[in-house]
């Protein structure tokens, strides 16, 4: 490379970062705005509203956890009108087939009495989609939303079709619920990027929800972003500038899960049967600088990996029969590895 072209490459590079400091600049004071609009209407779920958003802005998709009642489908549905998104909803039920997700053909007629099929999309078409009660579908059905998830297309009578953009997927299970249910294959809970614990509102806010909720008139979301917006901020999340410091814990953190792995202590060999994957770290990396950008900063720091290791990372840990009967969960031994980072 010649000194004028590696000058002009510099020029570039700082002109580029000049222009992110002032994209994070101009999006924080947006994305309050849109956390305080989700927070006036789903009360009590301030850190599962600020989850989500970490994973819309990631371009990933969540699992959320939680018992019936909590507002999971008003968060989904409030969250796509403020965020200027589409929104579509799947029951799934025992007896839902592949195609009641991903649409069919249908044979048609014209005028001249000639017959030809046409594709007719299904739920899955949308822009944010509310998969509800996620376990109650066979595997053969959640393999359609796999693909569509993995893939961000379908494919149907052999055309592959592609999906809109952005494309999100927000899946609810309730983990109270045995009968009728299906357990998640490995494969597809690697694929949300976190999976989100809803917990009962505290008695202030759960106040607050009875007067505003049972009353004749309801408060309506307001749209504060479009898609172009959405999108261009998705962007940014994948150019902010991360730490050496910070990718190395993200690696120490990872590994030290993987029982296979040689840094790994005794109790994760014990516990553990298989650990977090490159997917994981990768997650980990994008939902760090989610977080810093949706708090108006820069570049994540540790903090951030703080807060977000157990969501990103305790759906990807399999722990072995003897680690359940004795009571280790992988939020514990996420919590043990975070600790010792510090």
């Amino acid at each position: 490379m010649t000194e004028e072209n590696h000058s002009t490459t510099t020029m570039t590079s700082l002109e580029q970062g000049k222009q992110d400091i002032a994209e994070v600049d101009l999006l924080a004071p947006t994305f309050q705005a849109v956390r305080k609009a989700i927070g006036h209407i789903v009360l009590g779920q301030n850190h599962v509203i600020e989850q989500v958003l970490i994973t819309v802005l990631s371009g990933g998709h969540a699992l959320l956890m939680g018992a019936p009642g909590l507002g999971k489908t008003l968060l989904v549905n409030s969250c796509a009108t403020v965020m200027g998104l589409e929104s579509s909803r799947i029951q799934f039920t025992p007896d839902l087939m592949p195609s009641d997700i991903t649409g069919a053909e249908i044979l048609e007629q014209n005028e001249q009495g000639q017959r030809h099929f046409r594709f007719l999309p299904g739920p899955i078409f949308g822009q944010l989609v509310l998969a509800d009660e996620i376990n109650r579908a066979s595997p053969r059905t959640q393999s359609a939303l796999l693909q569509a998830m993995a893939e961000k297309q379908v494919t149907q009578g052999g055309k592959t079709w592609t999906l809109p953009k952005p494309f999100h997927v927000l899946a609810t299970q309730n983990p109270i619920e045995q009968e009728g249910t299906y357990p998640l294959p490995e494969a597809q809970l690697d694929r949300f990027m976190l999976r989100i614990t809803l917990d009962f509102p505290d008695r202030d806010s759960e106040r607050q929800m009875l007067l505003q909720t049972t009353g004749d008139q309801t408060q309506p979301a307001p749209r504060l972003l479009s898609t172009k917006e959405l999108i261009n901020a998705q962007s940014l999340v994948r150019r902010l500038p991360i730490g050496e410091k910070l990718v190395d814990a993200i690696l120490n953190l990872v590994r030290s899960l993987r029982p296979q792995d040689g840094s790994a202590p005794a109790d994760v060999q014990r516990a553990i049967d298989y650990g977090p994957g490159p997917r994981a770290a990768q997650t980990l990396m994008i939902a760090t600088r989610a977080r810093a950008l949706l708090d108006g900063r820069l570049s994540p720091s540790l903090d951030d990996l703080q807060a977000l290791a157990i969501p990103v990372l305790a759906h990807r840990l399999g722990l072995n029969f003897a680690a359940q009967a004795d009571g280790i969960t992988a939020e514990s031994l996420i919590s043990d590895r975070l600790a010792a980072l510090s």
